[in-house]
C-alpha cells in the first residue's frame, strides 16, 4: 500500500510539473513599443522561474513605460530597468526588483531573436532586464539565462528597428521616446493569428556545469575589490611609472589579438575631477593629432555612487610590422584621494563579444575604504570596517543596497544627511584601525561579520518602505536606532543581569 501511495504521489508531481510547464508554454508576451509589436514566446523547461518572474513582472505593470536603454546594433538591445521610466540617465542598467532569481543557465544558443535574463557579476542577480539578441552571439551561451525567443515577422521587423536608432555614450538611445515600452501583456498563443513556424531552438549540445562565471580580485594595498571573466589570466606587471597599470586580466584570442582589462591606480595629490579629464584629453591629443586614435564618445557620469569619466575610442597601431584595428573603453573612477582608470581593449571585430564581461567588472567594482557613510570630507585611514568585513560574502549585494538607499533617500533630506556627517566623525574614528584587523586575521574578520549580521539585517528593513520625507526618515531612523541600542546592548545586559541573579 506505501509503495502504491508513493508510486501515485509521484505521478501526480510529474503530472502537475507537465501542466504547469504546459500552461506556461502557451502563453506569449505581447510588448507594444514605440517601433511596433514584439511578441515572445517562453521555455519554462529550461528557465521555469525565469518565466514565472517575467510573467509575474509583467502582469503587475512592472515593465509598463520602461525603455530599451543599452543598444548595440549587431549584438544585442536590452531593456527592463524601472529606472529608465523617469530616473537619472546615469542609473540606468542599476535598478530591478527586490528580489532576484537564481541562473538557469541552459543550452540554448544566443542566437538572432533570443530572448535572455540580464545580471551583473553575480550568476544569481537576474532581476527583470532582459535582452533580445540581434544578431548570433554564441560567445554568451550558457553564461547567461536564456528563456525566450521571439516568434512573428513583425516583432523581428521592430527589433531590427530598435537596433538602428540613433545611440550616444554608453550606448544609451539619443531619443528615449522611440524606444519606449508602452505596455507588456500575456496572452494566450491562440490570440496570436501570425506566429511563425520555427525549429526547435539550436542548442550547444554540451551539459552545463555550474559556473561563477567570473573570479574575484581584492587588493588590500589599494583597498579596491572587482570580479574579472572567469579563466582569464590575472598578471600584475612592474608598475614602472604613475601610469602603469597595477593589474591586467588577459583572456583567450578570439581574433586578431588578446582581450584586455586592466587597472590603473593613481593619487589624485588634491585636483579635482574636472582637472584629472582636462589632463587626461591633454596627454591624449598628441595621438590623436596623429591620426592613430579616434574618440568615439566621452561623457561625465556616476558609477556605483562614484563620479567616473568614460571614453570610447579606437586606435590605430603596428606592432611587429603588422597592423592592428584596436577599440577601447576606459572608466576613470575618482574617489577624494586616488582615482582608478578600468580600460578595456580588444580588436575592433571582436570588441562586443567581451564587453558583457567588462561591464560585470565595472558593477562589481568596489572602494572597500568606504562604507554606509558619506566619504567627501573624511579621513578614512586604512578602510571600512563593514565594507572590509562583508566583501565577495553573500552579505556584499545587502550593503551595496543599502549604499544605494542612503545617496539616494537619506542624504536627500536636511535630517538624513546631518546624521550621516555626524555619524562620519564617529566611525571613522575607529573603523580603520578594525578594518586593518580583518585583513590581517581572517577569524577576526568572520567574528566581524557574524557580529554586524543583525545590524545589517535590521537595516534592510529600510529597502521595503517609502522614505520621501524628513518625517519618514526620522521616523524609522529613530526606531531602528531603538531596535539595535535593544539588540546589541539592552538585551544582553538584560541576560547577565538574569545570570548574576
Amino acid at each position: 500500500m506505501n509503495k502504491l501511495l508513493l508510486v501515485l504521489s509521484l505521478s501526480l508531481f510529474v503530472v502537475g510539473l507537465s501542466s504547469a510547464s504546459l500552461a506556461d508554454s502557451e502563453k506569449l508576451a505581447v510588448l507594444e513599443t514605440e517601433q511596433g509589436v514584439i511578441v515572445i514566446e517562453f521555455f519554462p523547461n529550461d528557465a521555469p522561474n525565469h518565466v514565472d518572474n517575467f510573467i509575474a513582472l509583467t502582469e503587475s505593470g512592472f515593465y509598463d513605460g520602461v525603455l530599451f536603454h543599452r543598444i548595440i546594433p549587431g549584438f544585442m538591445i536590452q531593456g527592463g530597468d524601472p529606472n529608465t521610466i523617469d530616473g537619472d540617465p546615469n542609473t540606468w542598467g542599476t535598478g530591478g526588483p527586490t528580489t532576484s532569481v537564481d541562473a538557469e543557465f541552459n543550452t540554448i544558443k544566443h542566437n538572432r531573436g533570443i530572448v535572455s535574463m540580464a545580471r551583473s557579476a553575480d550568476p544569481n542577480s537576474g532581476g527583470s532586464q532582459f535582452f533580445i539578441v540581434h544578431a548570433d552571439s554564441n560567445f554568451l551561451d550558457e553564461q547567461y539565462t536564456v528563456f525566450g525567443r521571439i516568434v512573428t515577422q513583425e516583432s523581428f521587423e521592430t527589433l531590427d528597428k530598435i537596433a538602428s536608432v540613433d545611440v550616444g555614450s554608453q550606448d544609451r538611445p539619443q531619443n528615449p521616446e522611440q524606444v519606449k515600452i508602452m505596455k507588456i501583456t500575456i496572452a494566450d498563443r491562440s490570440e496570436i493569428t501570425d506566429i511563425l513556424e520555427l525549429e526547435e531552438p539550436e542548442r550547444t549540445g554540451t551539459t552545463i556545469t555550474p559556473s561563477t562565471g567570473s573570479q574575484k580580485y581584492e587588493s588590500t594595498e589599494h583597498g579596491i575589490g572587482f570580479s574579472v571573466p572567469e579563466g582569464w589570466l590575472l598578471q600584475t606587471p612592474d608598475k614602472k611609472d604613475e601610469k602603469s597599470p597595477d593589474l591586467v586580466a588577459v583572456g583567450p584570442k578570439t581574433g586578431t589579438m588578446n582581450p584586455v582589462i586592466s587597472l590603473t591606480v593613481q593619487d589624485t595629490n588634491q585636483r579635482t575631477t574636472d582637472e584629472l579629464i582636462s589632463e587626461k584629453l591633454e596627454s591624449l591629443q598628441p595621438v590623436i593629432e596623429e591620426s592613430n586614435l579616434k574618440i568615439d564618445s566621452n561623457e561625465k557620469t556616476t558609477i556605483n555612487g562614484y563620479d567616473a569619466y568614460v571614453i570610447d575610442a579606437q586606435g590605430y597601431f603596428e606592432s611587429n610590422g603588422e597592423n592592428y584595428d584596436v577599440r577601447f573603453k576606459e572608466v576613470t573612477i575618482y574617489d577624494t584621494e586616488k582615482f582608478y582608470t578600468l580600460a578595456y581593449s580588444n580588436g575592433l571585430g571582436d570588441f562586443n563579444s567581451q564587453l558583457p564581461g567588462f561591464e560585470e567588472t565595472l558593477d562589481s567594482f568596489e572602494i572597500l575604504s568606504n562604507d554606509l557613510s558619506t566619504d567627501s570630507s573624511t579621513d578614512n585611514g586604512g578602510g571600512c570596517l563593514i565594507a572590509t568585513a562583508t566583501f565577495g560574502s553573500e552579505m556584499a549585494p545587502q550593503v551595496q543596497q543599502l549604499r544605494e538607499l542612503r545617496d539616494n533617500s537619506i542624504l536627500t533630506t536636511t535630517s538624513g544627511t546631518a546624521f550621516m556627517t555626524g555619524f562620519n566623525q564617529f566611525y571613522y574614528s575607529f573603523s580603520p584601525t578594525i578594518a586593518d584587523l580583518e585583513r590581517e586575521n581572517p577569524m577576526f574578520k568572520e567574528a566581524v561579520k557574524i557580529t554586524l549580521t543583525p545590524l545589517l539585517t535590521s537595516l534592510s528593513i529600510l529597502n521595503h518602505v517609502d522614505m520621501d520625507s524628513e518625517e519618514s526618515v526620522l521616523g524609522y531612523g529613530i526606531s531602528l536606532i531603538i531596535l539595535n541600542i535593544g539588540m546589541y546592548f539592552v538585551a544582553p545586559a538584560i541576560f547577565v543581569y538574569k545570570i548574576r541573579k
